[in-house]
């Protein structure tokens, strides 16, 4: 209804059903289109409520309805299918009009008797006082579909689930309306484009286009099924040679199919059917010695263009039974989708064929390279595993041939998939079966295991890796070998600070002339800007992911490509763009769901928001269960980085044991690792959790382990962790000066690294140690003597500033979104500031939340507990709950969530 309320006619209508002259809007649009859906609408329009409204149905054997005098509204549907009687009597109330008659008269177009005459010859005389419209129903665009699907799935259709229910129904909204309701049934937590395929051919739309071949005679149906069979617009030669028709017999047959609407001209000079899904129905339909002998004159057809589509003609040959010929098409196919960065085109071309179980050995050797060198770079599909991994267990294969597949078999289930152990097992493999015979894949094998990333391994193992993977490259001729190395030694560089960093990721081949040497390229710079961003080199960093982007992007590198994406989002946390961050998140995990790996970012970052909003059970969940990998399969860095957010809700909780045992736990592991760096978003949370559990010489031994590892190398993010660590250990042995002193210098650190929030943390950690300082010494005799903490003269000097910066954090909390930082900076504010002269007793309010109550209410619509709203606020839960008690009554909210939408 929306483009019908938008349309010019409108307000003639309105004028005609108060009486002010006659107007008549003939509705034009094919089947399914929503004729009906417009007549009804138009019957609920405000100024139709005083007239005579009439809703007839042409050829329901109905008695025409009674004409008269004053405003009337007639909607006339199904004109295509009117009686003589009918016509007639239509005819005659439009060539006699009365005022304030509107008539509105629906019908599809391809259906009509005579074209273009809803009433048939001859034309309607209309009367000069009669205005006439024409309004053609358009099929849906892909963002109408997009709105179609969330209203019936919600957030379940991924992107490329709505581009192909665009495209299979042609954007027909009953077609769109018929296969939702069918994948409402079927589908689980996510809608896939596969689940549009599964959904089938919707009745209502089968027996429409059956019913409109069937009606065609004998000798003429060979044209559509010939359309049906290409499943694509064709021009007239190619669908009358697939046809097996000549010029004159062919060219009739076409006619009637066009007239019988079993056809359509979708675009111009090309012909097929409007809602491609109906191909499907009547290709089923087509008896099985025609249907191949028509595959095989398309095969032969599409062969003649220029270029050839080599993945059609494969799917026609293989439909008309020539088994050789269908594997030639698909390893052309293959070749030149992947030649073209197409990877994702070749995987499901390979995967359909190689699940045939009649494949020939010898094809399988030649397919399966090709697969799994596609699902490397693009993204793979459960399918793709299994088949790659029934390919490695047949016997029949050259041992060269299963290394080569080994080694991409590992590079996915280490990379996609996320189960680490058996994705090692498979390179090993494949280090050992390659050996010299194929040394630039050995090589290749080598370089992944040389990723310092994953838990697996030491920094020398990997460095060891790379060595051998070196020198087997500089021995062969093989330009994508030497590519690989430089790829993972620049990324390994830039994750151990090495001064050559720079130079390794400059000289990358952006431009190598192989494709595979740009993929490698990408790759390279992709993991470099992760390494580079880790290490708090922000800017480099940014500008390395874009780099690597564009490349990706232009290449078809897609796995690559969303690597960096993921990457994206932990960028944007550590700037404070929290805006519309936890929604991106949240799209993105849904868009990778099969692939945790690539997904980890996004988990880790949602759950950090959901943490500083205060939302600590959605904060548990995204950091460990919906999909989030297990710390043993999740890349080093990250699996520090979520580490510390746990430890931190630990110790928010107040379970210091348990956030010392996580700590100990994560802690280890950076160090069997060695790469130092990775335990910048680890280390404080690590330090205070050990030494509030008791262990304060731990504590220490971390901290200074933490200096040791990262001596002489460039890690801003890290050198302002450690001031950090150091700041927390001396706060919990209460040598406050000093952990004020650590606090600033790590504020300081953070504010020329841009991370708002981390600078805020410590800026907070600086002023309540320089408050707790000032209050164990108030009233000492020399006090008035002893310089302030942060360098202010006096007591009440460094009081003031301390509670100067902790009203601009609590500003800076607001600002990003960080509910609980700010209520817990509010409290502490709260407790140190003068208290304003005031008049004796409570302040009003009436109505509006006292800014206790808004504290509160904030936090319990982010899902805290009163308990743990307590433990943030230091009040008793008894308060808490008065406190939302009184929320909920002033807002009006109908539940705790509902405190955020009514809070006034």
């Amino acid at each position: 209804m929306a483009a019908v309320r938008r349309s010019p006619w409108l307000t003639p209508l309105r004028r005609a059903l108060g009486g002010n002259g006659s107007v008549l809007v003939l509705v034009e649009g094919s089947a399914g289109l929503g004729k009906t859906r417009a007549l009804h609408g138009l019957s609920g329009l405000p100024e139709a409520a005083e007239a005579r409204r009439t809703l007839w149905r042409c050829g329901a054997a109905q008695e025409p309805p009674e004409t008269g005098g004053g405003p009337a509204l007639l909607l006339v549907d199904d004109a295509h299918r009117a009686t003589p009687q009918e016509r007639e009597w239509l005819r005659e109330v439009l060539e006699r009009p009365w005022e304030g008659l509107a008539a509105v008269v629906a019908y599809r177009p391809e259906e009509l008797g005579t074209a273009g005459l809803p009433l048939g010859a001859p034309a309607v005389s209309y009367p000069p006082g009669l205005a006439v419209f024409r309004h053609r129903l358009r099929a849906w665009g892909v963002d109408r579909v997009r709105r179609a699907a969330s209203e019936v799935l919600g957030e379940q259709a991924t992107h490329e689930a709505v581009t192909r229910l665009h495209a299979c129904s042609g954007g027909v909204p009953q077609v769109v309306a018929d296969l939702l309701g069918a994948l409402t049934a079927g589908t689980g937590s996510r809608c896939t484009a596969a689940d549009i395929d599964a959904a089938g051919v919707p009745v209502r739309l089968a027996e429409l286009v059956l019913s409109r071949t069937d009606a065609l005679t004998a000798a003429d149906r060979p044209v559509v099924w010939a359309a049906a069979v290409l499943g694509e617009p064709a021009g007239r030669d190619e669908l009358l040679s697939v046809a097996g028709m000549d010029g004159a017999r062919g060219r009739a047959a076409l006619l009637e199919a066009l007239a019988g609407a079993a056809l359509s001209e979708v675009s111009q000079g090309r012909y097929g059917f409007s809602v491609p899904l109906a191909a499907t129905a009547v290709r089923e339909r087509v008896p099985g010695p025609v249907r191949e002998e028509l595959h095989g004159r398309a095969a032969r057809v599409l062969a003649r263009r220029r270029p050839v589509p080599w993945a059609e003609v494969a799917r026609h040959r293989g439909a008309a039974g020539r088994r050789k010929s269908w594997l030639k098409a698909v390893e052309k196919a293959a070749l030149a989708a992947v030649e073209a960065g197409h990877h994702q085109e070749a995987i499901g071309l390979l995967e359909r064929t190689l699940a045939v179980p009649e494949v020939p050995a010898r094809y399988r050797a030649r397919l399966a390279p090709l697969l799994a060198r596609s699902a490397v770079i693009g993204l793979r599909s459960d399918q793709t595993v299994e088949v790659l991994t029934q390919a490695v267990r047949d016997p029949g294969l050259p041992v060269d041939v299963r290394g080569q597949l080994r080694l991409d078999l590992g590079l996915m289930l280490a990379n996609q998939v996320g189960d680490l152990a058996a994705g090692m097992r498979e390179l090993e493999a494949a280090v050992e079966e390659l050996g010299e015979v194929r040394p630039a894949l050995t090589s290749r094998a080598m370089v992944a295991l040389a990723m310092p990333e994953w838990p697996t391994g030491t920094l020398a193992g990997h460095r060891e890796w790379l060595r051998r993977a070196a020198g087997l490259a500089r021995a062969g001729d093989s330009e994508l070998a030497r590519a690989a190395v430089a790829a993972n030694h620049a990324s390994l560089a830039v994750a151990c600070g090495d001064p050559q960093a720079r130079e390794l990721v400059a000289a990358l081949p952006v431009d190598g002339p192989p494709a595979g040497c740009r993929e490698h390229a990408a790759r390279g710079l992709c993991n470099a800007a992760d390494a580079a961003l880790w290490r708090g080199s922000y800017r480099w960093g940014e500008e390395l992911m874009s780099a690597g982007l564009d490349l990706a992007a232009r290449i078809g590198a897609s796995y690559t490509e969303q690597t960096a994406q993921g990457t994206r989002l932990l960028l944007d946390w550590w700037a404070g763009r929290w805006t519309g961050l936890g929604e991106r998140c949240e799209r993105f995990v849904a868009d990778t769901a099969d692939m945790p790996v690539v997904a980890a970012d996004a988990h880790l970052v949602r759950g950090m928001l959901a943490f500083v909003q205060g939302d600590w059970t959605q904060a548990v969940h995204w950091l460990t269960a919906l999909g989030a990998p297990a710390p043993e399969c999740t890349r080093m860095p990250l699996a520090a980085a979520t580490a510390g957010t746990l430890i931190r809700l630990a110790l928010v909780r107040d379970d210091p044991q348990a956030a010392a045992e996580q700590a100990r736990t994560a802690w280890a592991a950076v160090a069997e690792k060695g790469i130092w760096a990775w335990a910048a978003e680890l280390a404080p949370w690590a330090v205070e959790a050990v030494a509030r559990a008791g262990d304060a010489a731990a504590a220490r031994r971390m901290t200074a382990e933490f200096v040791r590892g990262l001596a002489g190398q460039d890690a801003p993010s890290a050198r302002a962790a450690v001031a950090w660590s150091r700041a927390a250990l001396e706060e919990c042995e209460g040598r406050h000066p000093e952990a004020a002193g650590s606090y600033r210098q790590a504020a300081a650190a953070y504010r020329e690294l841009s991370r708002p929030y981390a600078r805020a943390l410590t800026t907070e950690g600086a002023a309540r140690c320089s408050l707790l300082d000032g209050a164990e010494h108030s009233g000492a005799p020399d006090e008035a003597a002893r310089g302030g903490a942060d360098g202010t003269a006096g007591e009440d000097g460094g009081r003031a500033h301390a509670v100067a910066s902790l009203r601009r954090c609590v500003e800076q909390y607001t600002e990003l979104g960080a509910v609980y930082d700010a209520a817990r900076a509010r409290t502490l504010l709260r407790s140190h500031q003068p208290a304003e002269v005031r008049r004796p007793g409570r302040p009003a309010f009436d109505d509006r939340l006292s800014p206790r109550e808004r504290e509160v209410a904030e936090l319990a619509a982010r899902g805290l507990m009163n308990r743990e709203i307590a433990v943030v606020l230091h009040l008793s839960p008894r308060t808490v709950e008065q406190h939302v008690a009184r929320a909920l009554r002033k807002t009006g909210a109908l539940s705790r969530r509902d405190l955020l939408r009514t809070s006034p």
